[in-house]
């Protein structure tokens, strides 16, 4: 048990959604006061850096209402509950891409936003592509186009704003890592 743990004391759902809940918990502090906390629960998700042969990085460029605007990001979705998420992640770049991989590695889980939501996303490094024949489409809600970008060119769009989320920054920011320890 942690010295800064909070105690739950009370939980009011407030919402259930498609995707998340909303949760109220009242909570006792360390120093025994009491608080509220807003809690989104979600069941998690997939991303997966997507590497070509020639070493270009496999995107999708889609609208993000929560943002108005568009995004340029890595193959990413969510987990269905109790699904593997190495099983997800070989169908999340089968349906956004058209891909699938000889080699998909687990490189990492992380949460996207500890302060309110419990989403842990796990982060794929797929090799070995190969444009599938009759891959499995896109959801029916889910519009897309295909990106294909070189490292430069990745870190140009995150310093223009066009990838501008954290995983797909991170991805971005782990292979100029990797590029770096290769010299």
């Amino acid at each position: 048990m942690s010295r800064f743990e909070e105690k739950t004391i009370k939980t009011e759902e407030i919402f259930s959604g498609k995707i998340i809940s909303l949760e109220v918990q009242d909570v006792e502090l360390p120093n025994g006061k009491t608080s509220k906390r807003e809690i989104i629960k979600h069941p998690g998700a997939v991303a997966v850096i997507a590497l070509t042969d020639d070493n270009k990085i496999v995107m999708v460029e889609q609208y993000r209402k929560a943002l108005e605007r568009t995004l340029v990001e890595i193959p990413a979705g969510k987990l269905e509950k109790g699904e593997d998420p190495k099983l997800c992640a070989m169908r999340e770049l089968e349906e956004e891409t058209g891909y699938e991989s000889e080699t998909l590695d687990w490189l990492i889980s992380f949460y996207t936003s500890p302060g309110f939501a419990d989403e842990l996303v796990h982060l794929y490094v797929a090799k070995g592509l190969k444009k599938k024949e009759n891959a499995a489409g896109l959801d029916e809600d889910e519009f897309v186009e295909l990106v294909e970008l070189t490292l430069d060119q990745a870190i140009k769009y995150v310093k223009e704003q066009k990838i501008y989320d954290a995983k797909t920054a991170f991805a971005v920011n782990y292979l100029q890592l990797q590029e770096a320890l290769k010299k």
